[in-house]
């Protein structure tokens, strides 16, 4: 089957536009009149006359986000789980995908297995979409012929990472929304009222206390270069940027980060989690042990950890353990290094590994809202400080008048 750009009319008049799979223009252009639309215009879809497997990256510029790849995912693994052939449960799964990004990926995937690809190469070609743990597992369940049970655990892991973001976000945007609040109330005071409240002690040309000079300086500097501040600020922040998607900035900005009071605690445990959790889910699908831990290394997303995670899959090259050089570096809680050494010891590396996981996602979640609690009262107390120096150096000056009338 081919991919079909379609512009037309829908039962109501409107016009509709989209795409649609199908042999040729003729069929695509029935299959539209069976669902109510009556299409003005069919023209093939912008793909490059290549196999598929050397098609660019690139192919399609749209992005699929994670919770779409996570109901994707669960829907073929209840359809391959039905026991409907892999051709006929991408067709199916094709067929009901709405948005025009992932309905192209997935029909592109279906035609490379249609083409005799394996289903975790045709996955490849998509590397933003399909993470790498993603194909592995995938290709594990190929290989041992239990793709249904393997996609069924591929969508637990994509669903239990949609919830900790979900979670992640939610938490955090009280905090960010009451900081940006607070910064444009504060600038707005500064900038506009603090003067012309002041404006009459200036026209007395009297001695100003401390704080009523440095309130004015300050608004005077904010009126008159905050455009430069503002401008410096932008172009520090692009330079800081570039600097730590360089490999030596990223690993000088995990360091710092995990050294950071409650903020470090809290990356380290996000990162264990993953750790425990992808490690686990690899492991159970027959992933080997030395292509599962490279793959970790891409999921903890901090360097540091990177390194250590590289450390011990040198020692498992050399027929040592993992638990050891986690422990040695310092980074991983005694709890898991020693349920993980025990694992080993016992043969149930994979059992231990979950149940830390299970363990280390409500720590998460306790520790992100800890954080957060704390974040508003610091806040609000920030907040207060900056408020009360403002009613004093406004006041100060007040009090010193009403002295000399009197």
């Amino acid at each position: 089957m081919a991919i079909y750009d379609y512009k037309g009319l829908d039962l109501q008049g409107k016009n509709a536009a989209g795409i649609i799979d199908a042999d040729n223009p003729r069929m695509a252009r029935l299959k539209l009149r069976d669902s109510g639309i009556f299409p003005t215009e069919v023209l093939p879809a912008h793909q490059e006359a290549v196999s598929p497997l050397s098609r660019p990256v690139s192919l399609f510029s749209e992005k699929v986000t994670l919770s779409e790849t996570a109901v994707m995912t669960r829907q073929l693994a209840t359809l391959v789980g039905a026991g409907i052939p892999l051709m006929e449960a991408l067709t199916a799964l094709t067929e009901q995908i709405e948005k025009e990004a992932a309905k192209k990926i997935w029909v592109d995937v279906r035609d490379g297995v249609k083409e005799g690809s394996a289903l975790a190469d045709a996955l490849g070609r998509y590397p933003e979409t399909f993470s790498s743990l993603y194909r592995q597992m995938v290709r594990a369940g190929e290989a041992s012929g239990t793709l249904d049970h393997i996609l069924v655990r591929l969508a637990d892991t994509l669903e239990s990472q949609v919830r900790l973001r979900n979670k992640l976000f939610t938490i955090m945007t009280y905090p960010i929304l009451m900081m940006a609040v607070s910064l444009m109330i504060l600038v707005f005071l500064i900038t506009f009222v603090v003067p012309k409240v002041t404006t009459i002690f200036t026209d007395m040309q009297q001695a100003l206390p401390l704080p009523t000079v440095i309130l004015l300086a300050f608004s005077d500097f904010l009126r008159q270069d905050g455009w430069l501040v503002a401008v410096v600020g932008v172009i520090g922040a692009f330079f800081l940027r570039r600097h730590v998607k360089t490999p030596h900035g990223k690993e000088q900005y995990d360091r710092v980060i995990l050294k950071v009071p409650l903020v470090g605690r809290v990356v380290k445990i996000i990162a264990i989690s993953r750790f425990t959790k992808t490690l686990a889910a690899l492991l159970g699908s027959g992933v080997p042990i030395l292509t599962a831990m490279e793959i970790v290394q891409q999921v903890v997303e901090n360097k540091v950890l990177e390194e250590v995670i590289q450390e011990a899959r040198g020692n498992i090259r050399e027929g040592e353990g993992i638990a050891l050089p986690l422990r040695r570096s310092g980074l991983f809680p005694p709890l898991v290094t020693h349920m993980i050494a025990i694992g080993e010891k016992s043969g149930k590396l994979e059992g231990m590994l979950q149940k830390v996981s299970e363990a280390y996602d409500n720590e998460v979640e306790t520790a992100v809202t800890g954080l957060t609690s704390l974040l508003a009262p610091v806040m609000i107390l920030g907040m207060g400080l900056v408020v009360l120096f403002i009613v004093l150096a406004i006041l100060l000056p007040i009090f010193e008048i009403s002295q000399v009338v009197n």
